[in-house]
């Protein structure tokens, strides 16, 4: 095994629509890190702390204003970064996280169709200097995401959204990996778990070779 201890720390983050298949693929990229030496963290958003975990809960179930709920997923990112990213990548740990900001832009503004401005502001209020190193979106059609989603568990109030709210989280997303071309990997993921993997393997071995370099 090659040790890669000497590589600046990474932020990456996994972005899609539900459905697409992104959390299944964080254990294998991270199980791929650790092998290569990698001391990391997972995480995820809403969540990733105590308080975060309790906003969760409201966030996923509860029915509120559109502010509100960008707000809370803020606030809840607030504390996260505080308590879990930013002590993790200054000890030297990358740090995976199940969605990050492009999720709110994604959700809350191509969804709900919050005003993009109100959210770079809020953007700007709660991290102006991080961002992700690597933006892991894992794009498919709406149908192949619907048919995904496991029928055998209660859906939250996300997932069961109509067919045009995903259909303009999906494309927002799309629209900030346009944006951002240098920390986004769109990653066609309609096909098998095993094309996936390949496909991330190729990326993380990129990422590795760029060693400690911005």
């Amino acid at each position: 095994m090659t040790s890669t201890s000497h590589q600046r720390a990474r932020f990456i983050s996994f972005e899609g629509i539900d459905g697409a298949g992104k959390s299944t693929q964080i254990g294998f990229v991270s199980e791929l890190l650790k092998a290569r030496g990698v001391a990391l963290v997972t995480t995820r958003e809403p969540g990733g702390t105590p308080l975060g975990e309790k906003l969760r809960e409201l966030l996923l179930h509860e029915k509120m204003h559109l502010e509100t709920e960008a707000l809370l997923m803020f606030a809840s990112r607030r504390e996260h970064i505080a308590q879990v990213i930013a002590p993790a990548l200054a000890r030297g740990e990358w740090v995976i996280s199940d969605r990050f900001t492009d999720a709110s832009f994604a959700y809350q503004g191509g969804g709900r169709g919050l005003d993009r401005e109100k959210m770079e502001a809020l953007e700007q209020w709660v991290h102006p200097e991080l961002q992700p190193d690597l933006t892991l979106l894992f794009d498919v059609p709406l149908d192949v995401a619907r048919a995904r989603l496991d029928a055998s568990r209660a859906l939250d109030k996300f997932e069961r959204e109509r067919a045009d709210f995903f259909q303009a989280t999906r494309a927002e997303y799309l629209r900030r990996a346009a944006q951002f071309p240098e920390r986004f990997r769109v990653i066609d993921a309609t096909g098998t778990i095993a094309e996936t993997e390949a496909r991330l393997r190729d990326i993380v071995g990129e990422l590795l070779a760029r060693g400690g370099a911005s």
